[in-house]
């Protein structure tokens, strides 16, 4: 029988508002930031373009897969879903590929950007056959869908990175419980480049990362003080969270060389100009060095893809 997942006072080495402020007060700036232009869905502008569309490969994946094999509804669940973003991605291509009864919930930490993604999916919800629901709160609680429900979870970028490593059995347990296909899940790698999650780097006066304690903390431009959980994951230990509970289809890196060799507009010179043969390049290295051992770890994110074990989701 199946007991969920409850917190307990010893599981957060920060107290929830302390967790949830970070995200409360960038509000607006961080859609920008995490997913690009707001109204672009597909243009995958951000600056983590790269990883994005590699994200996006999986999940197309997943629906069209899903619509093969005959299925008619599709159930969907973010955890930490922001501003909604992914949510939107989803559901439009759900309806674009025929799917008659989608059911999507996202829900986040942050009260200020579940208030976003209401205000963003308007469009989106009102499609007919979309039943989608946002809400606050908590990864670490239990969740209240029912056992094998969920034909495609997602736990994307940071969200994973902001819980105290205590926790992720349960976390990772619960997703397991309500999983009947596939997740999809991405963190920080514990080679990736410098983040201060909320905004991009030049917004930062200064930060800095303790391992030790898996903390960030950050003095923004204007005078906030921001800190947060912030644990940086290697490929091994991604796999041990959830081999136990997945049949593990992908891990890989994310952005080992587009972060560190692809042109940047905010620092570069628009006289250097654009290099399709580098970008080619880039790309061919990606693809070749995403499962290497010796540079996975190095890469921005981790990307992990696991079906559950139970077996197939049924037809429906």
């Amino acid at each position: 029988m199946h007991r969920p997942y409850r917190r307990t006072t010893e599981d957060f080495s920060l107290p929830p508002v302390r967790a949830r402020s970070p995200y409360d007060h960038v509000g607006s700036d961080y859609t920008t930031y995490a997913d690009g232009d707001p109204q672009k869905l597909f243009a995958f502008t951000s600056l983590h373009a790269y990883a994005d569309k590699c994200v996006w490969t999986h999940l197309d994946a997943q629906l069209r897969a899903l619509k093969a094999n005959g299925a008619t509804a599709v159930s969907i669940l973010d955890a930490g879903c922001g501003p909604g973003t992914w949510l939107r991605r989803l559901i439009a291509h759900a309806h674009w590929l025929g799917f008659t009864d989608i059911r999507a919930r996202g829900f986040d930490i942050s009260e200020v950007q579940i208030c976003a993604a209401q205000k963003k999916s308007r469009a989106v919800a009102r499609l007919a056959g979309v039943r989608l629901t946002f809400e606050v709160a908590d990864l670490t609680t239990a969740l209240p869908e029912a056992d094998h429900s969920v034909d495609l979870t997602l736990c994307l970028y940071s969200v994973l990175s902001h819980l105290p490593r205590r926790t992720l059995p349960g976390v990772v347990a619960e997703f397991a419980r309500v999983t009947r296909g596939h997740i999809v899940t991405t963190v920080r790698s514990i080679g990736s480049t410098p983040t201060i999650y909320v905004d991009s780097l030049e917004k930062a006066r200064s930060f800095r990362q303790d391992h030790a304690h898996d903390r960030c903390t950050v003095e923004l431009s204007n005078g906030a003080h921001l800190e947060m959980n912030s644990h940086l994951f290697s490929a091994e230990e991604l796999k041990c969270c959830f081999g136990s509970q997945f049949e593990i289809e992908d891990l890989s890196g994310l952005d080992i060389f587009h972060g560190r060799f692809a042109l940047d507009r905010r620092w570069n010179p628009a006289t250097l100009g654009a290099d399709d043969a580098l970008a080619a390049e880039l790309a061919r290295l990606e693809r070749t060095y995403a499962h290497d051992d010796h540079l996975i770890d190095r890469a921005n994110h981790l990307l992990l893809v696991g079906r559950c074990l139970k077996g197939q989701p049924e037809q429906h």
